[in-house]
Order: C-alpha cells, then sequence, then structure tokens
C-alpha cells in the first residue's frame, strides 16, 4: 500500500531532509586565512539557500564548495538529497558514501544510502547500511520500517517481524508498520494476530486504502469464528 512521500510505505521508501537546525548550530568557524574563508563563505551561502528552499542556488554553492576540494560531510550529505530528488541516484550514491567517509557515526547518510541500495535492487547492502543506521540511532523509527521490508523482501520474516515491532513499538501510530506486519503474521500463520493488526490500521485511519475490503476479505478466506468482527463496527 502506498502512501505520500511524508510517510514510509511498504513499496517506497522515503529519505530524511537535511537538519537545519542542526547545520545552524554546528557551522564549523575557520581560521582566518583567505582559502578557509571562501570555504566558510560557500558552505555558508549554500546551507542558507538550502534553508529559503532555493534548491537550485544551494546546489550551485555545493557544487562549487566541492569542485574546490573542500570537505564537510553536511555538504556532501545535503547535495547528495538535493540529486536523489532530481532521480540522479548514482551520483546521489557516491555522495552519501562521501559523506559517511568524513563522518562515519551520521547516520541519515547510512539511512540515505540503504535507500539508495534498495531502488538498486541492492537489498544485501541496504541491510548493512539500514542496521547501521539503527545501530547509532536506535530510534530511528523509519530505519527499522525499511529494514523490516527489505528483510520481508529477502524471505527473513521472523527478522522482518522485529523490524516492524521495534517500529511500532517508537510510533504506535505508524498505521503501514501494522498492515505490514499483518502480512508477515499471516504468512507466519499467526492469523488472530495479524487481525488485530489489521483492525488497528483501521483504528489508526479509516480511510487507509481499502482496508475495510481488505479486512473483510481477509476474514472470509479464513475462520470468521476465530475473529472479533465487531470492532469493525466500533
Amino acid at each position: 500500500m502506498k502512501e505520500k512521500k511524508k510517510q514510509a510505505t511498504e513499496f517506497k521508501t522515503f529519505q530524511v531532509p537535511f537538519d537545519l537546525e542542526a547545520i545552524k548550530k554546528n557551522i564549523c568557524i575557520y581560521t582566518n586565512t583567505d582559502i578557509q574563508m571562501s570555504q566558510e563563505q560557500i558552505i555558508n551561502k549554500a546551507f542558507k539557500y538550502h534553508s529559503q528552499g532555493n534548491i537550485s542556488e544551494a546546489a550551485r554553492y555545493y557544487k562549487n564548495f566541492i569542485n574546490k576540494g573542500f570537505k564537510d560531510y553536511r555538504v556532501f550529505f545535503n547535495y547528495g538529497v538535493i540529486l536523489e530528488d532530481l532521480d540522479k541516484t548514482k551520483y546521489a550514491e557516491i555522495l552519501y558514501r562521501e559523506s559517511i567517509k568524513l563522518n562515519p557515526l551520521f547516520y541519515n547518510a547510512h539511512y540515505n544510502l540503504g535507500n539508495i541500495l534498495t531502488s538498486f535492487n541492492n537489498k544485501k547492502e541496504a541491510v548493512i547500511s539500514y542496521k547501521k543506521a539503527i545501530e547509532l540511532n536506535p530510534k530511528f523509527v523509519s530505519a527499522h520500517f525499511n529494514l523490516g521490508h527489505i528483510l520481508k523482501d529477502l524471505g527473513n520474516l521472523k527478522e522482518a517481524e522485529i523490524s516492524y515491532r521495534k517500529a511500532i513499538e517508537l510510533n504506535p501510530s505508524l498505521a503501514n508498520a501494522h498492515f505490514n506486519l499483518g502480512h508477515i503474521l499471516k504468512e507466519l500463520e499467526q492469523l488472530k494476530e495479524a487481525f488485530d493488526n489489521y483492525i488497528k490500521v483501521f483504528e489508526i485511519d479509516p480511510n487507509y486504502p481499502n482496508i475495510y475490503s481488505f479486512i473483510t476479505r481477509f476474514i472470509s478466506e479464513s475462520d470468521p469464528s476465530n475473529f472479533d468482527q465487531s470492532k469493525l463496527n466500533n
């Protein structure tokens, strides 16, 4: 089931935008030489334009910064986000990897790299990237969710179940996580709990695409006596 870009979906992962407040707080102070001042001026202009939504100008300054041989993990990451939005995913992958080289602890870059690798169908390496993002930020809900999706695709249903449960633990209102967990549990023949997760989706978002018809079909294909159908009428 697909949702809008701001939400994780079963079929499409999403990227984390640059953290403007973190950028404002962490802009480096350089020593007062011409080259270093030029570096500072470029990076500040890039961040300013990006914060204002002037993406083309931000991209121009990011590219200028990189072409001059300057190094800053935030620049590589932010420029990568811009290129990914422009469907230049191969270039975005290179930039995310450069960002990680400069700051291996930057979990957003590991996560976005996981998304890129997923789009390239490089699922096993994507798992590594998502797990690294989670290691660095255990409360990264979307990383747990997307990891669950990839693990499901790889046939690791029990591990996928764990990932979806963790995403739900961190965000109980994440309808897609309940929906996907329901699928996992259905495949594992844990039908009662699968039903409960589908009902949870209905409770969170009664307008979730086709959820009512999906649940009624699920009941009709199983033993109806196993489920409390009154929950659909509450």
